[in-house]
């Protein structure tokens, strides 16, 4: 805890502390010269900050701060406006107070307020944008007050409690009308049996893949067909879309998480592109998550780390909640996609899948061939990351080596799935999501959903 020293010396404004230099300089000048004007004048200089501290100290700052915030979520990239409502709940004036608000750094600069004499029980409403470029969950307020006396010598601070959410999510991109048949799933092609035994309620069954649970083995199937069978209860048949997201980061490019990051650029007409290879792949996820939502299908999401999951008692997500979750979706350390591929295609089911995929090769996509094998409803965007990389001078032409590396081990990749009857797409930096997705469905880009 400081002293009173301390305390006096730390209350004072820049301003300050040089009046009292001065006058200290001028009373030593005016007692060694013997002037009694310049030390008159000298403790006048002296006397005035003290006189400052003493009213600063005398008076009474007793406030409430309200915030709204509109909209509170917002795609990364768009303004929110915040409204601040700032009362006195003293029984006098106000003096001259200086307010901050404090802003994360990725919202933007703190704004700055100048308030003066607010009468007793009044009201003022301060306003403020703060645009999100990177998405998250932010935190704003709360409100720093200063106290200043008219010459500007002595400063009282003291900071509010109250705080207001804004949540910065991922843009979502129109799409066209094609995409996976999510209507028919991935039974249309008749590859389910129903079969009825005596006692027994009516049962699908289906050939086993691995990660099926073994207490799911129906064995009088089994035993007619020869090949391990899984039962399927009868259940009322919903449409579904899973979408598997890579978030590793030695997948990609990130760009760091500062506000002079230079962005790529985008599509033309794109004001805020995408900063790096991941936040792509996240603004696929929100868009193509989002339009299969509005079409009916239960979506899940698998990424890497885990499966986004829902609030309970939900079978799938939400388009807000879709977004909710993603925003706060970073680059994980995991180095393999074998955990992820095994829960995506558990969860997908007969569904179709959708995979969004960072800098991968054979050896990251040999298990999806495995347990999706020529079903042609799954769909692989395969990211060309190198897009985001920017060397220069000496390292330009190491960079062109793992350039044509990650070319040609995503060209392997690609030949490995499209054989395995899945429908792939390559996207670079400079290509839209609505692009990438007329890609695979086969419609013009820009028609809506």
């Amino acid at each position: 805890m400081r002293g009173a020293p301390g305390r006096a010396l730390s209350a004072l404004t820049p301003r300050g502390r040089c009046l009292i230099g001065g006058g200290l300089a001028l009373g030593l000048v005016g007692a060694f010269l013997g002037e009694r004007s310049l030390v008159q004048l000298a403790l006048f200089v002296l006397v005035l900050p003290l006189l400052a501290a003493l009213g600063v100290a005398r008076s009474r700052f007793r406030i409430t701060t309200r915030r709204a915030t509109r909209p509170a979520r917002v795609p990364r990239g768009t303004p929110a406006e915040v409204l601040v409502e700032l009362g006195s709940t003293d029984t006098r004036r106000g003096g001259l107070w200086l307010l901050t608000e404090r802003v994360p750094a990725a919202l933007g600069p703190s704004p700055r307020y100048t308030v003066s004499g607010l009468p007793a029980g009044a009201t003022t409403l301060l306003r403020y944008s703060a645009t999100g470029r990177f998405r998250g969950r932010y935190e704003l307020g709360p409100l720093q007050l200063r106290v200043v006396d008219p010459f500007g010598l002595v400063e009282r601070s003291a900071s509010g409690t109250g705080t207001a959410p804004l949540v910065v999510v991922p843009r979502v991109r129109p799409l066209g009308p094609g995409g996976p048949g999510v209507e028919q799933g991935r039974g249309s092609e008749g590859v389910h049996r129903s079969i009825a035994a005596h006692g027994e309620d009516d049962v699908s069954v289906r050939e086993y893949r691995r990660g099926d649970d073994l207490r799911k083995v129906h064995w009088r199937a089994t035993a007619r067909t020869g090949e391990l069978m899984v039962r399927m209860e009868e259940r009322p048949w919903h449409p579904q879309g899973t979408l598997l997201l890579d978030t590793r980061s030695r997948a990609h490019l990130v760009a760091p998480a500062r506000l002079d990051a230079v962005a790529v650029p985008g599509p033309p007409g794109d004001d805020c592109p995408p900063g790096d290879s991941l936040e792509w792949l996240v603004e696929a996820a929100a868009s193509i998550g989002s339009t299969l939502a509005r079409r009916g299908s239960v979506v899940r999401v698998v990424t890497d780390a885990g499966e986004l999951t829902p609030a309970s008692g939900r079978t799938g997500l939400g388009s807000e909640e879709l977004l909710d979750r993603l925003a706060t979706v970073g680059p994980s350390r995991v180095t393999d996609l074998h955990g992820a591929v095994e829960t995506a295609c558990r969860a997908a089911g007969d569904g179709p899948l959708i995979c969004l995929l960072g800098a991968v090769g054979p050896d990251d996509v040999g298990l999806l061939t495995q347990l999706r094998p020529g079903t042609g409803s799954d769909i692989a965007v395969l990211l060309d990351v190198s897009g985001w990389a920017a060397p220069s001078g000496r390292g330009r032409a190491r960079g062109s080596v793992a350039r044509d590396a990650l070319t040609a081990q995503r060209e392997d990749a690609a030949a490995l799935l499209t054989a395995a009857g899945w429908r792939v797409v390559v996207a670079g930096a400079g290509q839209g999501v609505a692009d990438a997705w007329a890609a695979v469905s086969g419609t013009p880009a820009g028609v809506p959903a």
